[in-house]
């Protein structure tokens, strides 16, 4: 599950660790704990003082445990309804078919400028009384109905995997913001845009925020923002069965949020780090 490296660079340059840990082990915030805490030890070590690194007040072993209890509630298994009607609806495709293992892949990464960033992340939301989740989910609704607009493909519903940080306190007491681990969730969305001007809201006209409205309104019906449609899927026999042979979404949403790199002076991320996960010598295993 983790591996640790020395590159020893000799007494005049500073070396590099290198941390592999498997994602069954951590995630994004985690090293955002990792990193800080590394920070604090090597510098107690370094002043031959104790480390004292700040308490974990929940382990991931209890909220593991937590889940599990939480998925035979009542509550929970009511829910399942709510999701059997989510999936077992018509939803635009993407493809008529599932993908093949001979079936080649692409990507396309775009970055865009800060002033556009802070428009989108901040402005846009404060108009609308909304979150940063419900104006990039309508804009990728908006996106991918548009495009099957364009090719004939109308009447649906689009059917959205949203994953989110899966951190959440469903239980009183549960606090995993020190608990280093893999924790995720993600839930099915029905995003409906189908009283929606597809065009006039692509080209930015009246209908993109009625699209924005339309979305959030649906989120915000989604019973406790998600959080119980991974136990009634996986972690209860009886509710798991009811679900598993349904529809299951083609498209994904993540958005990671905003936060700014711990200040870890020699504990900060290397600048060459990214050589490990685009290595510009194919040949590199």
């Amino acid at each position: 599950m983790v591996q640790t490296v020395w590159f020893d660079a000799g007494p005049a340059l500073p070396g590099r660790l290198l941390l592999v840990l498997h994602h069954l082990v951590v995630d994004g915030v985690s090293w955002r704990i990792l990193l800080p805490d590394l920070a604090s030890a090597a510098a107690a070590v370094a002043a031959d003082r104790p480390v004292d690194l700040a308490p974990v007040h929940t382990s991931f072993r209890r909220w593991a445990e937590l889940l599990v209890e939480q998925a035979q509630e009542p509550k929970r298994i009511a829910e399942t309804a709510w999701w059997e009607q989510v999936l077992d609806s018509p939803s635009v495709k993407l493809a008529d078919r599932p993908p093949q293992a001979t079936d080649t892949t692409r990507s396309l990464t775009m970055t865009i400028p800060p002033e556009r960033a802070v428009s989108l992340l901040s402005d846009v939301p404060a108009a609308f009384h909304a979150g940063v989740n419900d104006v990039l989910l309508t804009a990728l609704a908006v996106a991918v109905m548009g495009w099957n607009h364009q090719r004939g493909r109308t009447g649906a519903a689009l059917l959205v995997d949203v994953e989110g940080h899966g951190r959440d306190e469903f239980v009183a007491g549960v606090d995993v913001s020190r608990t280093v681990g893999w924790f995720t969730s993600l839930f099915p969305v029905r995003v409906d845009l189908r009283n929606i001007d597809l065009e006039q809201a692509l080209a930015g006209g009246s209908a993109a925020g009625q699209a924005l409205k339309t979305v959030k309104e649906q989120l915000r019906a989604v019973p406790d923002h998600g959080l119980g449609y991974g136990l009634v899927r996986y972690l209860n026999p009886q509710t798991r069965t009811r679900l598993s042979n349904l529809a299951a979404p083609q498209v994904g949403f993540n958005y990671l949020g905003r936060f700014t790199a711990a200040d870890t002076g020699q504990w900060a991320v290397a600048d060459e780090a990214d050589a490990l996960f685009e290595p510009a010598d194919a040949a590199l295993p």
